[in-house]
């Protein structure tokens, strides 16, 4: 069975698209928001999964074959298809409906932020699943991570030469997460010519970013919002940054006043850019960048009896499947009492967990049982999210990830 849709504003003539089924009751989670369509929710008798091509686009219909929008679909993943428009009153293989969803999207970030440094494309929270952008300045940097936005690639990078006018388009397409569409790993300039690397500007410093080497699209903004808070806890103050990176939290903590900061990374290439980017800010003689495995660096730092007033943790995913999550709460419970064991004796904790699957009450509680087995006591002061360049789909959790919180710890 094929949907017609109609000639409108994205479409000039008639298009059909193939029918994906779901089975009955399948429809409920999509009809309350959710854009996901699982392999198991497929009613294949009517509508074989093997029939599409990775990535096509199809009409998804409920088992009484009522249309409820348009997306596209990849066999041989797990999730099976992803809902881009509802009804089928508009098509979605055009460039149209995403200059629309650019430009919505562009309208909440020049709200927000008075220069042009931010996550401009958070996938389903603004209706591009597997579409992300981050924007530095007149640079683009974006990953594709599912067959059928990889397959509009073509149209999205004309939407976004449309849109914004940007003298680089990369993308950066080497996540993990791309095996599991069966999609290749590469990184490569899209748009524009080759010329100077890309800056980001975040509390008045200027840091370099890398499109091509660097972790993700190069910059992690989800957590500006979360460094901004530094500004009342470290002037003056000895600060430790674990995880460091390119040293955004390490070097907004020394803007502030902060007496001495030690940042630590475990790539030599990123203590190297800590190192230029202390320099070019003017902070080179209060920042110094250690290369070090974080866990064995606290242990040495314990053993050396060095104390922070402020140590923050930072760390990539440790728990990346539900299945993880148990060995995920020991790995940030033994790393909150690391922490907490280079601490002065009034010290402020900074932890973060960019995993999805790890509870918020998890976390923290992993920071309540290292503090209990050092005797110690905590006062949670914040609690953390992802910034508003992110924002969060009520009927989406998993675009609900980031968490963290500032605690201050004390003897017991």
């Amino acid at each position: 069975m094929r949907v017609r849709v109609e000639p409108d504003l994205t479409l000039s003539e008639p298009i059909e698209y193939p029918a994906l089924f779901l089975k009955r009751g399948e429809d409920k989670r999509l009809r309350e928001g959710h854009l996901w369509v699982f392999s198991n929710e497929v009613d294949v008798a009517r509508s074989p999964l093997t029939e599409f091509e990775p990535g096509e686009i199809a009409a998804i219909l409920d088992h009484a074959g009522k249309p409820i929008g348009i997306g596209y679909v990849n066999p041989a993943s797990l999730i099976a298809a992803r809902l881009v428009v509802r009804g089928v009153a508009h098509g979605l293989d055009r460039s149209s409906l995403i200059v629309h969803r650019l430009n919505v999207a562009l309208a909440l970030r020049e709200r927000l932020y008075a220069e042009p440094y931010y996550r401009l494309v958070f996938g389903e929270s603004d209706g591009l699943p597997g579409l992300t952008l981050d924007r530095f300045g007149d640079v683009i940097v974006g990953q594709t991570t599912t067959a059928g936005m990889e397959r509009l690639k073509d149209a999205v990078a004309e939407a976004i030469v449309k849109v914004l006018k940007p003298r680089q388009l990369w993308w950066k397409n080497d996540a993990s997460i791309r095996a599991l569409e069966n999609l290749p790993s590469y990184a490569d300039l899209g748009y524009g010519e080759y010329g100077p690397p890309p800056i980001v500007r975040e509390g008045g410093l200027t840091f370099e970013v890398d499109p091509v080497g660097g972790q993700k699209t190069g910059w992690f903004y989800d957590q500006r919002e979360n460094r901004d808070r530094l500004s009342r806890l470290v002037a003056g103050r000895r600060v430790l940054d674990m995880f460091s990176y390119l040293g955004a939290w390490g070097l907004r903590a020394a803007a502030f006043g902060a007496s001495d900061v030690v940042c630590v990374d475990a790539s030599q290439a990123a203590v190297d850019a800590i190192g230029r980017n202390a320099e070019r800010n003017d902070l080179a003689a209060r920042v110094r960048a250690v290369r070090a495995d974080a866990f064995d660096h606290l242990k040495a730092l314990r053993e050396a009896r060095e104390r922070f007033d402020v140590v923050i943790l930072d760390p990539p995913a440790f728990v990346k499947r539900k299945k993880d999550v148990a060995e995920g709460r020991l790995a940030y419970r033994r790393l909150s009492e690391l922490g907490m064991q280079v601490l002065a004796k009034d010290g402020v904790l900074v932890t973060c967990s960019c995993s999805y699957h790890m509870p918020r009450a998890a976390l923290l509680d992993a920071v309540q049982q290292g503090a209990r087995h050092l005797d110690r006591s905590v006062q949670m002061l914040v609690q953390l999210q992802q910034g508003p360049d992110h924002p969060v789909h009520p009927a989406i959790p998993e675009t609900d990830y980031l968490k963290g919180f500032i605690c201050r710890v004390l003897p017991a």
